[in-house]
């Protein structure tokens, strides 16, 4: 640990379980304070409770489509730390790879309308809740991003999508809100995490992990080109501290850092994906 975050305070969105829990933690242990927000309050005090500080963690149930929730978040936030320094918009779902040609045009409107909602419109009104508490600050925002957000089928059209849309609003966001916060993201590959899917699909009940949990000792190692890359969470927050520091990337905003075990040189599975049309 480098103590980067030394007087930090961060609040994360979706920090129940996932990335959203490895950076919470990862943020106490380098001396921050955070606040992480989301569903399933068990879920977010498990979190508070096995951090390396629970008193300098706060957790808070709420829904990042609601803007009355956000708002609270972040004031709350404030009215216990302090200051609000760094956002982590973060809650997110997968969409499993659900193909275009595999799904109805209702379901496709009905998950686009709910992927979107959390992926995209989440991060959104994260940012617009926090920007004036950020700006006092001079603080900064780290979004977390994906693989699907620089290269297609990481997802299937509609995550890809929202991720695309997500790259692009923290660029945006890195214009509109220069030069007093800087705005990041953390383009992650694929890891072991209890991302969950759309309740349009019936989805919400699965969970990556699963697959995991359910690889033998003889299964084949994640499709990644490095040899030690990480599919563990915690092997993914090292880019979120150095993006928060103001001292360590201070002049770093409107950028990517891409966290893939080399997913994206590699490219994915096969030239064409229609070919069982």
């Amino acid at each position: 640990m480098t103590g980067w975050l030394e007087g930090y305070t961060a609040l994360i969105t979706g920090g129940g379980s996932g990335i959203g829990a490895a950076v919470a933690r990862r943020y106490v242990a380098e001396g921050a304070s955070v606040v992480i927000m989301g569903r399933g309050k068990d879920r977010l005090d498990n979190v508070v409770a096995t951090s390396a500080d629970p008193s300098r963690m706060h957790a808070i149930e709420g829904d990042v489509r609601s803007v009355a929730d956000l708002e609270r978040t972040v004031s709350e936030t404030v009215r216990i730390f302090g200051t609000l320094d760094v956002l982590v918009p973060n809650a997110g779902m997968w969409d499993f790879q659900r193909q275009l040609t595999k799904l109805t045009g209702t379901e496709l409107s009905e998950t686009f309308d709910e992927l979107f909602s959390v992926n995209v419109k989440g991060y959104l009104l994260a940012c617009h809740a926090a920007w004036p508490e950020l700006v006092k600050s001079r603080g900064s925002i780290v979004m977390t991003l994906s693989n699907a957000s620089l290269y297609v089928n990481g997802g299937g059209p509609i995550y890809t999508a929202s991720k695309h849309a997500c790259l692009g609003l923290m660029r945006e966001l890195a214009y509109e809100l220069a030069p007093k916060v800087r705005v990041n993201g953390v383009a992650c590959g694929g890891m072991n995490t209890d991302l969950r899917g759309p309740a349009t699909l019936d989805l919400d009940g699965r969970s990556i992990a699963t697959s995991f949990a359910n690889k033998s000792s003889e299964s084949p190692r994640p499709p990644l080109p490095l040899w030690d890359s990480s599919t563990d969470p915690t092997d993914f927050t090292g880019s979120y501290v150095l993006l928060a520091s103001r001292e360590q990337a201070g002049p770093i905003t409107g950028h990517a850092i891409s966290v893939d075990g080399g997913m994206g040189v590699r490219g994915f599975r096969s030239d064409a994906g229609g070919d069982n049309l």
